[in-house]
């Protein structure tokens, strides 16, 4: 990758500096993956330079463009120059920034776990639907197999958590949940329990995250077992385009052509789901016929398959009925 220096001229204003901060972000763009080399890249790149430049100011996008005649200050230019300079680099914003955006609120992030993504934030979506529906059988009594979920005391494990994204934003969407999540690699578990600290201000009643090889440290059992393993093949050239190529291998690729994580999952959850909860796991847009092979082998009932928002296959799922 061609190493340019960005350099924004005197008495530089906004509307200058996000042109010239998009086309030197579009080199991360268009060099990591050829094949993207359009509009859509075109536009990811204004994007991360607008990012970029509305961090430098302390502003939102909306400033940007009422005040786009707006003169940097020396501070500023220096600041985003350094951090465009990273992002044509190939450096993600997330990690230049040192947080990124999920289910509306900031999340710390680090090298050492993914970044949360948009597709992701189903899995939220999902857990808050099914904690509805447990609410309502717990008072209606409707289902035999459920009848023992407390709406008080509805639990969720989150296996994998990283930034603790997903664990956190399903916490504060349904405040009478609790959750239990685990990492395996510690500077994720500490990563994930500063934005509890942050984002939570009762997090240590309501949520509780742990250093654990998938379930080996997990006690008890819940209504709710969520997780966005590793699924994605080793040999797979989605690893070296884009983003990914920073991103910590172990929290992406898994053996078994992506499988080996999500196999023993399914495997062993059931041993710590109640009657009547749920299984969820994220994973590529071509696993899913296999995925749910594995569910139905193990016994899940209501096995199906949801679409991310861009319709490919995302989120499996399954209920637990004996």
């Amino acid at each position: 990758m061609a190493n340019i220096v960005l350099r924004l001229p005197q008495a530089c204003t906004i509307a200058d500096a996000l042109i010239l901060g998009a086309q030197q972000c579009l080199l991360a763009h268009v060099d990591s993956d050829q094949t993207n080399a359009n509009g859509h890249a075109l536009v990811d790149a204004k994007i991360d330079a607008q990012v970029l430049l509305c961090a430098v100011l302390d502003c939102n996008r909306a400033y940007l463009h009422t005040w786009s005649d707006k003169t940097l200050s020396d501070t500023q230019s220096a600041k985003y120059q350094q951090f465009i300079q990273q992002r044509s680099s190939g450096k993600p914003v997330a990690y230049i920034l040192g947080y990124q955006e999920f289910y509306g609120r900031e999340f710390l992030v680090s090298s050492a776990t993914l970044i949360p993504r948009p597709e992701t934030e189903q899995l939220v979506d999902v857990i808050i639907d099914k904690i509805a529906d447990l609410s309502e059988i717990a008072k209606t009594g409707e289902s035999p197999e459920s009848a023992n979920v407390d709406v008080i005391t509805a639990r969720l494990l989150d296996l994998g958590t990283g930034t603790g994204a997903i664990a956190i934003s399903a916490a504060l969407e349904c405040p009478s949940i609790r959750v239990q999540a685990v990492d395996f690699v510690p500077a994720a578990v500490a990563l994930a329990k500063q934005n509890a600290q942050r984002l939570i201000p009762n997090h240590a009643e309501r949520v509780t995250i742990l250093q654990s090889d998938w379930f080996t440290q997990v006690s008890g059992t819940f209504d709710i077992i969520v997780s966005n393993p590793p699924y994605v093949e080793p040999d797979s050239e989605y690893l070296v385009q884009g983003d990914v190529r920073f991103e910590p291998d172990t929290a992406l690729t898994a053996a078994d052509n992506g499988l080996a994580d999500i196999k023993l999952i399914v495997e062993q959850a059931p041993g710590y789901l109640d009657k009547g909860g749920w299984l969820l796991i994220e994973h590529g847009y071509q696993q899913a016929d296999r995925i749910q092979q594995l569910f139905t082998a193990k016994g899940f009932s209501q096995v199906a398959t949801l679409c991310d928002y861009a319709q490919h296959p995302r989120v499996t799922l399954g209920q637990k009925i004996t």
